[in-house]
């Protein structure tokens, strides 16, 4: 298979791994909906720069050491659900707080912590780096052409950081956003309930590994 054909093929998978619900779908639509469209993207930009790290780190061979050191592996996975848990407490904690939405952006920072907490939600999840592995694994010739290195993490950012930007742009929109404020408070414990129960998953599956 060519260069263009194995980039396509590993591109196509990793489209579909995106679009599937999970954290980072909960904390990009969340961001969008309750701060603001830049902060949306900024979240969005944020888990394409955490999927280039992951892409990077599988194509260095990081997961052969994971699989060497089981205890490495448990450990970030315990970690990884910290984080989601984390989030999940301060979303539940914040619930029956009133909110003001705008489009206007609040202080240069805001899109900076957007930025990071969508970064850290993407490499809260160690499972994403065996993804990227198995694909690569499964896909790439054993001697990796210049190009597709080169292509690989361009690839990946722009399959991350575009469906979460799609993501952000349609529950920033005035529909949605006035639905949030309706039921703020049902839906922010709600999507408390289901981080908490995802970072749950991630400490429980690392522990049973044990």
């Amino acid at each position: 298979m060519s260069s263009a054909g194995i980039f396509i093929s590993i591109m196509a998978a990793l489209i579909v791994g995106a679009m599937s619900p999970g954290p980072s779908f909960v904390v990009v639509s969340r961001i969008a909906i309750s701060r603001s469209r830049l902060d949306g993207l900024a979240a969005a930009v944020g888990m394409g720069v955490g999927g280039v790290v992951f892409a990077g780190l599988a194509l260095a061979g990081l997961t052969a050491l994971l699989s060497e050191f089981e205890w490495l592996y448990v450990l970030l996975k315990i970690a990884g659900g910290a984080y989601l848990v984390y989030i999940a407490v301060n979303i539940w904690k914040g619930a029956a707080q009133p909110l003001e939405v705008s489009d206007a952006v609040n202080g240069h920072r805001a899109p900076v912590r957007s930025f990071m907490t969508g970064l850290l939600t993407q490499l809260s999840n160690p499972k994403t780096i065996i993804v990227y592995a198995s694909l690569f694994a499964a896909l790439l010739p054993r001697s990796v052409p210049l190009d597709l290195i080169v292509a690989l993490p361009f690839g990946v950012f722009a399959v991350e950081a575009g469906w979460y930007s799609i993501v952000a742009l349609a529950f920033s929109a005035r529909h949605p956003r006035r639905l949030y404020l309706a039921a703020k408070g049902w839906i922010d414990r709600a999507a408390g309930a289901v981080m908490g129960g995802l970072g749950l998953r991630l400490i429980l599956s690392g522990l049973s590994v044990r």
